[in-house]
């Protein structure tokens, strides 16, 4: 293994232990086994190398994630059921993975100052929309323009409940919702939809 991949595993490594913020390129080389001057010739600076680590870190996290959500459900005549295991096969990643989804995390308040990594995450987080969508819903509509529309907003709504799911597993996984919860405040939600503002 060369120094480049030697200086993104110290770089995760790091990552993991200490956070973004907290990781000094000092840290990386010590992870590492490298030098210094490795990470200027491969990356040109600590940053640039901890974004490349950062997203690594978030295409294992969608690949995991990939691998939750296409895990075969129940019967298809219970959606409720699939909904269920679904999202129970998704919390269950949040307790087994605990050190990557907080990668994750920092890697998504790190992308207002790190133009590089923003733009990368915007671009994983369009394809994790359709993928989302598609997971829970046949998209059915004959115009194009309508069926692009509904993927884009039903993959942002449940693109915004699996990182408010992450996030409160990660701060407090007593109270956080599990997948049995999801599903029951989802299927309340539905009941009473004509109540939604």
């Amino acid at each position: 293994m060369g120094h480049r991949e030697e200086l993104l595993d110290g770089a995760a490594q790091c990552l993991y232990e200490k956070g973004f913020g907290r990781t000094t390129a000092r840290d990386v080389v010590a992870a590492s086994g490298t030098n210094l001057a490795s990470i200027g010739y491969h990356f040109g600076s600590k940053d640039a190398l901890l974004v490349e680590a950062l997203l690594r870190a978030t295409a294992a996290w969608g690949e995991e994630l990939d691998r939750a959500l296409a895990e075969p459900g129940t019967e298809p005549g219970h959606p409720d059921q699939r909904v269920e295991n679904t999202w129970s096969r998704v919390v269950g990643l949040f307790t087994t993975h605990r050190r990557l989804w907080t990668t994750h995390v920092e890697a998504l308040a790190q992308a207002e100052r790190l133009p590089e990594l923003r733009a990368k995450l915007a671009e994983a987080q369009r394809e994790m929309r359709e993928g989302l969508a598609l997971t829970f819903h046949t998209v059915s509509e004959e115009d194009p323009v309508a069926a692009d529309r509904r993927v884009h907003v039903l993959g942002a709504v449940y693109q915004a409940l699996l990182t408010g799911v992450m996030v409160q597993w990660l701060v407090d996984p007593d109270s956080a919702p599990t997948g049995v919860d999801i599903a029951e405040g989802l299927r309340a939600i539905a009941e009473r939809a004509d109540e939604l503002v």
